[in-house]
């Protein structure tokens, strides 16, 4: 059923994907969140990440439908107050090396995290969070996306990898 709502939501907007009208449906919205979570909720998880922008909303939403926090990661611009730990990533899609960041009290050597995002392609930020989280001296879990495109030779170095839908499972542009 969420894959359905997914794809029903999801458009083509100038060759780039557009899953915002899933943020704007509240029923929507909701379900795509409960899903995203529903495979993490045994696994003892202590915080959600999420990368700015769409990662802000979904793992703070996923973070709230778990019952946990939510750990904040910036790309280079724009304040972020403390001490923070920086990672480079490696060249995105579209070839971008993006610095990203997350305030070292964040996480603890307590914490089991997940990260959630919108969209995994090259798996470039979410490697990057992997090792931000470990600085911190936690253990990221796993990675919950709306839409994975990742490499099948890149999901080991990730770990756990939980998508609502594939990239071919889309409509074409």
């Amino acid at each position: 059923m969420t894959r359905a709502l997914l794809l029903d939501r999801f458009r083509w907007a100038g060759g780039h994907a557009d899953l915002w009208p899933v943020f704007r449906d509240g029923a929507a919205f909701a379900e795509v969140v409960k899903a995203l979570a529903e495979p993490f909720r045994d696994a003892g998880v202590t915080a959600v990440c999420g990368i700015e922008s769409r990662g802000f909303l979904l793992g703070g939403a996923v973070a709230l439908e778990l019952g946990v926090g939510f750990a904040a990661v910036r790309k280079a611009a724009g304040l972020f107050p403390g001490e923070k730990l920086t990672r480079e990533t490696d060249p995105d899609y579209r070839g971008i090396r993006q610095v990203l960041r997350m305030q070292r009290a964040a996480l603890s050597n307590r914490d089991r995290v997940l990260l959630a995002d919108d969209w995994i392609e090259t798996g470039s930020q979410a490697l990057a969070v992997r090792d931000l989280v470990a600085e911190a001296g936690a253990e990221l879990v796993g990675c919950a996306v709306l839409v994975d495109q990742l490499d099948p030779e890149m999901r080991p170095r990730l770990g756990r990898l939980h998508a609502l839908l594939t990239a071919a499972e889309l409509p074409e542009c």
